[in-house]
């Protein structure tokens, strides 16, 4: 237990620099909340806890899941919604720490979703400091702070909580915690749809690890030692259990709506309620096409989801050059195709990719190299600010859900 307590005690002093400055820009953020909805008559803080998506999670953690699929009043044109669309893990902690905890649910759901996106920080500064070097671990987790849509990190969402998920997730798979990687992307795959993603690239990291061992197996019999035969049962068992486990929880939602509302294709009637479905991109083009081509007012919500489509296939090709390891890109790879090949709204789409953090490593890795610290202050002080003004103009004038 104390040999557990020290090296949890020296990885967090080894990670503190990253988290100390991941808090301190995304305070940044959260302070300009505060003092805009001050301004403008309305709590800041409740506002985060509320907005949009967040309201959802509350009531499902109050109420439980709907029990049947609404019925659309087609005469008056009205469109009704069903909680079955969200995923447990996030209610069912906001419940847990609830009965902890006396505090109003969206309070709960709020300071959930915080810790959340502290361990999704340390979870990006593990993985970026296992394969690039401490400081680029530290300029992950800041970049990761600092995107556009940043914002949702601190709101009453998924988000957080998800990327905390898969970061551990990818890191126990680059340094070979197969049934533990197993296990966070079970948790993964209870937290949101894109749980495919990291279980996906589990089952890719896996493979390799399996086709290694393999192939020492028959060098070892082509040399007549049997060096790895005596440690195979330890081996070869470990990456064949975290993929077997990795898409379990996924699987085990959608299997379960379909149990609920007693059809197969439950969960997809679900997402076709929520006008969500995959379509190969159509809608992304043809959203793109709108934006750029004919002549309508442009909004800077949309211009700037537009952007961050275009920097994230732009990172996608980097990360392919710089020979991200394997479970890296299946991770970034699967959620850049989910953001562009859903027919979700449009807006949405940049919400998508922020748990898709190996894309920020070919920055990150960049922004370690530069000699001056105090140019990489710069351009990282410039993008706290741009993300916290930006955040809020989603939340109080764009007023449109990211």
């Amino acid at each position: 237990m104390d040999g557990t307590a020290g090296r949890l005690r020296g990885a967090a002093r080894f990670a503190a620099p990253a988290l100390l400055c991941y808090a301190a820009v995304r305070a940044v953020g959260v302070l300009l909340i505060v003092v805009w909805g001050h301004q403008r008559g309305t709590p800041g803080l409740e506002t985060l806890a509320t907005l949009w998506d967040a309201d959802w999670y509350t009531q499902i953690a109050a109420l439980g899941y709907d029990h049947s699929l609404p019925v659309a009043d087609i005469v008056n044109g009205h469109h009704e919604y069903t909680d079955l669309a969200f995923f447990p893990a996030f209610p069912a902690l906001i419940t847990a720490v609830h009965t902890v905890l006396p505090l109003p649910l969206p309070d709960v759901a709020l300071l959930v979703a915080w810790v959340g996106a502290v361990a999704a920080a340390w979870g990006i500064f593990a993985v970026s400091a296992a394969r690039y070097g401490r400081r680029t671990g530290v300029i992950a987790a800041v970049l990761w702070g600092v995107l556009p849509h940043a914002v949702v990190e601190g709101m009453a969402y998924t988000e957080p909580v998800f990327t905390a998920f898969a970061a551990w997730a990818l890191y126990a798979v680059v340094t070979r915690r197969w049934v533990w990687a197993g296990l966070l992307a079970v948790l993964a795959g209870l937290t949101r749809p894109s749980g495919v993603a990291v279980a996906a690239a589990v089952c890719a990291g896996a493979a390799v690890e399996l086709v290694t061992l393999l192939r020492r197996n028959r060098t070892a019999d082509s040399a007549g030692t049997t060096g790895l035969s005596r440690h195979r049962p330890a081996g070869w068992w470990r990456p064949l259990l975290g993929a077997v486990l990795a898409p379990l929880g996924w699987l085990g939602f959608v299997g379960w709506v379909g149990l609920r509302l007693g059809r197969w294709n439950g969960y997809f009637q679900v997402q076709l309620l929520w006008r969500s479905r995959f379509d190969w991109g159509t809608s992304t083009l043809h959203d793109l096409r709108l934006l750029f081509v004919h002549a309508q007012p442009v909004t800077l919500g949309r211009l700037v989801v537009a952007c961050v489509l275009f920097g994230a296939v732009v990172l996608f090709a980097l990360s392919l050059v710089h020979r991200q390891a394997l479970p890296l890109l299946v991770f970034s790879a699967v959620i850049l195709v989910i953001a562009l090949g859903d027919a979700a709204y449009f807006p949405s789409r940049a919400r998508f990719l922020l748990p898709a953090f190996p894309l920020l490593l070919p920055v990150a890795t960049a922004l370690a190299r530069v000699r001056s610290r105090a140019s990489t202050a710069i351009l990282l002080s410039a993008a706290t600010a741009f993300s916290a003004v930006y955040g809020g103009y989603l939340v109080f004038v764009c007023q449109t859900a990211p």
